[in-house]
């Protein structure tokens, strides 16, 4: 079985305001989309990775993330697009004819365990897509445009939605395809394959899995850090 990762990462980060592209913000000695890099490289069940990013950022990107920190896996660097819809879909055009398995991850969330691609990619031979998820734990209100509660929720049926998100790949082309014809935009690669009635199942993801997109999330990635370093001394 063949399983290739999309990994998108040609966002312009606006809520971030910084200098620099979110995912090459440095987290102490490396920038954060290594540490995504790196998860997919420890991953057994993962064969090779697609590396999408914004155009004119290629060769940075090659020479100072993937050729600096010798990630094999990395099979090409994908031009994206004006929104992560078009760049996942990118990324789809170029896979191999005899993928199987198609793993999508963010490339802003460095703390991926290893451990939790590998089930996403186990679960999704028997059902048509796979979501690391969270439960969610506070109240949730259902409010009009004018701010007024319309009621509350029933948070036991409520999740996160993380990534990976792992698809056989025949189900994620034709859903792509679809949404592309009918020029309907998703929020996420599994809200694509839910509106043609696909049966996605749901895992739990993991807190350290964060997604870096404010400056406060920068904050916490290094606490994630720090707490690594002292588990491995």
């Amino acid at each position: 079985m063949k399983v290739v990762a999309i990994i998108p990462s040609a966002g312009k980060g606006k809520r971030m305001a910084h200098s620099v592209p979110k995912h090459f913000i440095r987290l102490e000695d490396k920038p954060a989309l290594a540490y995504t890099l790196e998860a997919f490289e420890k991953c057994p069940d993962v064969n090779q990775v697609l590396l999408v990013v914004r155009s004119g950022e290629e060769k940075y990107c090659l020479k100072e993330v993937v050729e600096k920190y010798q990630f094999r896996k990395v099979l090409k660097v994908v031009i994206g697009g004006e929104r992560r819809q078009d760049s996942v879909y990118n990324g789809i055009k170029e896979l191999d004819q005899d993928t199987d398995i198609v793993v999508v991850h963010d490339g802003v969330r460095p703390f991926v365990p290893p451990a939790l691609i590998s089930e996403t990619i186990k679960l999704a031979m028997y059902v048509d897509g796979v979501v690391a998820a969270l439960p969610v734990k506070d109240t949730i209100k259902e409010v009009t445009r004018d701010g007024l509660i319309k009621g509350t929720l029933n948070r036991d049926s409520l999740w996160f939605a993380q990534t990976p998100q792992t698809f056989k790949k025949r189900v994620l082309e034709e859903a792509f395809m679809r949404a592309f014809t009918d020029n309907f935009h998703g929020t996420d690669e599994a809200s694509l394959v839910e509106r043609m009635g696909g049966k996605v199942k749901i895992i739990e993801g993991s807190h350290e899995n964060i997604k870096i997109t404010t400056k406060e999330d920068l904050f916490y990635a290094e606490l994630i850090l720090r707490s690594r370093r002292k588990k491995e001394t």
